[in-house]
């Protein structure tokens, strides 16, 4: 059995303000007047999922708090193994809270240039954006996007997937144009429906999540045929209550079903589990062997956006990891 830290692996799945370590949550927020609680007495489940973020929006406030927070990302994720991560992040949400638009992005980028140098961690940035917030919010994510064209690579729609896709056609298409990619959450708490509208008007190329396509036969099979490759995290869905348990979680379901699965972590802050523990609770909840893992971490690669010769790179990686 074989070191998963040591797997080379792809992030594709995981938001940048649920990353961030406890411990520098309560020195920022000491710094800015935020009193930060135990761990513990935060809530589980989606409740504690919004509280959680509400707590990380009240505590980051100054160009070095984001600079931190992006830097220490790229630290933990090359001590997973990730080899390239694409960390979404709510750029235009953070700089309207603070009155300054642009601020919290870029210096978000600036620290993952920093921590990508200093760990050797390759990171590009997928700007979302709520489905509960406005149009208007959404376009000033676009306009952000297009001014670090080379740090953010994507553009999609995150948060609860009751309310519809449909009002924000109009900006994926404009990002299309503008040459980002373009991913949604959809297929987790809502069934094919939504899976449908983020892949024809809201014209995603990855499933964030994406489940619920097992509900659709048919969707099954397009999804298979187009090779949309789905962001599978199995101990998020499992913490925020669209799973029942890992044992009972879908994804070995998925593979059977000839679907492009990568493993990701989403909220790994909240759920203990950072990448490589992620993969690990996959191998020992379905009995998966080291080969299965590194056509996991292959997939990662092959649904990621990066460079061809990251892509390159990472397979060789990977083959050598498996020996």
């Amino acid at each position: 059995m074989r070191d998963l830290s040591e797997l080379p692996k792809v992030h594709l799945h995981v938001h940048l303000e649920s990353t961030v370590r406890w411990e520098t949550l309560r020195e920022i927020g000491a710094a800015n007047g935020v009193a930060v609680p135990e761990p513990s007495e935060s809530l589980g489940g989606f409740a504690g999922f919004f509280q959680q973020n509400e707590l990380v929006r009240s505590v980051l406030t100054t160009p070095d708090d984001f600079r931190r927070i992006a830097y220490e990302f790229c630290e933990d994720e090359a001590a997973q193994g990730t080899r390239y991560a694409e960390v979404s992040f709510t750029a235009a949400a953070h700089g309207e809270r603070l009155g300054d638009l642009g601020m919290p992005l870029a210096a978000v980028v600036e620290g993952l240039r920093r921590g990508g140098e200093d760990f050797g961690v390759e990171c590009r940035l997928l700007l979302d954006h709520s489905r509960r917030r406005s149009v208007e919010r959404a376009w000033r994510t676009l306009d952000l996007a297009r001014e670090h064209g080379d740090e953010v690579v994507a553009v999609g729609l995150a948060g609860d997937e009751a309310f519809p896709g449909d009002p924000f056609v109009e900006v994926f298409a404009a990002a299309r144009d503008a040459g980002l990619h373009i991913v949604h959450h959809a297929g987790e708490a809502e069934g094919p429906a939504s899976i449908r509208q983020a892949l024809d008007g809201g014209r995603t190329e990855r499933l964030g999540h994406g489940i619920r396509v097992l509900d659709d036969p048919d969707l099954v099979a397009e999804v298979r045929e187009r090779r949309i490759p789905l962001e599978v995290c199995p101990s998020s869905n499992v913490a925020l209550g669209f799973a029942p348990s890992l044992a009972d979680h879908p994804l070995p379901r998925l593979r059977e079903a000839g679907l492009l699965v990568t493993v990701n972590t989403d909220i790994p802050q909240m759920t203990g589990a950072p990448l490589a523990a992620e993969y690990a609770r996959v191998r020992d909840a379905f009995g998966y062997d080291d080969a299965v893992l590194a056509e996991l971490a292959r997939n990662g690669v092959e649904a990621s956006f990066a460079p061809p010769g990251t892509k390159e790179r990472l397979r060789a990686e990977i083959d050598a990891w498996l020996g």
